[in-house]
């Protein structure tokens, strides 16, 4: 795995994010150092980006909602968020990823 995901003790996922709120679209937008950024289209108000930030990435790995939370990082650009994983989910984030960038 890569530097910006690892896999927790009880087998989800833990992702490391730089999260841009405000951009014109929500995407992947390359690496931050240790992280990924993402840039999002929702505004950095009432937690708007954080749920966003959660479906985006919900998505990308094909999993819903519900299996994404926010573990650290409620009013920062820094965040970390964890993920109940299906099999497939660390591909389909590399290859989203990888695709954009």
């Amino acid at each position: 795995m890569s530097a910006w995901m690892r896999q927790a003790d009880d087998g989800s996922l833990v992702l490391s994010l730089h999260v841009q709120p405000g951009a014109k679209k929500t995407g992947f937008a390359g690496y931050y150092g240790d992280a990924v950024k993402i840039r999002l289209a929702a505004p950095p108000v009432d937690g708007k980006a954080n749920a966003a930030l959660c479906a985006f990435v919900a998505e990308v790995c094909g999993v819903p909602k519900s299996a994404v939370s926010l573990i650290s990082g409620e009013t920062s650009r820094t965040k970390r968020i964890g993920v109940v994983a299906k099999a497939d989910s660390v591909e389909r984030l590399q290859a989203a990823l990888a695709e954009s960038c």
